[in-house]
């Protein structure tokens, strides 16, 4: 995402920050980014790209690919769709060559119930379709149903094997957040462990299947969990230096904004090299720093899932990976994970 900083020193006081009383300090403006949208989706549709030229080395059918597109679209566009009538900012979709894609977004304010629409968004309409798919084929056994070649029997099966599996609880994959979401407490030591288990559980999967690219996900998983303690470390410095998080960053002081900068740069390994203020000057990577302050304002996890509500959401979930069994579709691509 392309920003820009929309400051000129001379407006901004820069070039004085005494007042006319030189007993009071004037601190610089904090950074205004300009987003622009429009590049969210240009990065969108390199991503596309570069999913679909790398997967075409992968798969022996061209068309295979196609539809193995499509449903990742069908399926990231249900997160989408839910995403934007919950009003969140910033939406994109990215494509990660050979693994998957994702939907970015943000929203101060998160809700347990709108978490859980959206990451069931997704699996849900692809496991309805590929369910519709695979019994069109059982109903007209005698009949060659296909698009370009591809016989709905396997169309149903591939939307469901691929939708199925984001359902299962294992993060990062979206039961996996649904769980960490709403059943555990994402700050607490359950939650880390859970996170372990999965990076252990999908090693597992990458040496059962001998799929080594799915060993990407650890590493990631790992990563953040060590950049996410440090940040956490930083946040709560800054929040002991009496620095109050819970605002907007459009709200945030320009006092705050330079004080947790200084805190910043001080203590988070990734950002040393940036001298603190004073002199008070925008570094080159100022927008790295304005996205680090951005991600320690507390973002707000309303609770307003009850026990039934989370009792109804456990039933949805369950009879979602259940209804494929239950129908006895045979599932023929688990086989290709040694299942």
């Amino acid at each position: 995402m392309e920003e820009n900083f929309s400051y000129k020193p001379e407006e901004t006081g820069l070039n004085n920050i005494y007042g006319e009383n030189t007993q009071q300090f004037i601190y610089p403006p904090k950074p205004v980014i300009e987003k622009a949208t429009s590049n969210i989706w240009i990065r969108s549709l390199i991503s596309l790209a570069l999913y679909i030229f790398l997967g075409y080395y992968v798969f022996n059918s061209f068309m295979l690919l196609i539809l193995i597109t499509a449903i990742v679209i069908i399926h990231e566009m249900g997160h989408f769709l839910a995403m934007k009538a919950f009003r969140y900012k910033d939406l994109g979709i990215f494509f990660i060559p050979l693994l998957g894609a994702y939907v970015s977004g943000s929203k101060r304010e998160v809700s347990q119930w709108q978490s859980a629409i959206i990451l069931l968004a997704g699996p849900l309409p692809g496991i309805i379709f590929g369910i519709i798919f695979y019994l069109l084929a059982e109903s007209h056994p005698t009949q060659d149903l296909n698009i370009a070649g591809i016989s709905f029997y396997t169309i149903g099966n591939l939307f469901v094997f691929l939708n199925l599996l984001n359902l299962f609880p294992v993060y990062p994959l979206d039961g996996g957040q649904l769980l960490n979401r709403v059943f555990l407490d994402e700050e607490s030591w359950v939650s880390n462990l859970f996170v372990f288990l999965s990076a252990a559980f999908i090693l597992w999967i990458a040496w059962k299947s001998h799929i080594w690219i799915l060993a990407i996900f650890p590493a990631m998983m790992l990563l953040r969990m060590r950049t996410d303690k440090q940040s956490q470390e930083v946040e709560k410095k800054v929040e002991e230096s009496g620095i109050d998080l819970n605002y907007d960053y459009e709200n945030l002081k320009d006092e705050d904004y330079w004080k947790a900068r200084n805190i910043l740069v001080t203590n988070h390994a990734s950002y040393r090299h940036i001298p603190p203020a004073p002199p008070y000057e925008y570094d080159r990577n100022e927008d790295k720093i304005v996205t680090a302050i951005q991600n320690m304002l507390h973002r707000h996890l309303i609770q307003d899932m009850t026990i039934g509500g989370k009792a109804i959401l456990l039933l949805v979930w369950i009879a979602a990976i259940a209804a494929p069994f239950l129908l006895k579709m045979e599932m023929v691509f688990f086989r290709q994970f040694g299942f």
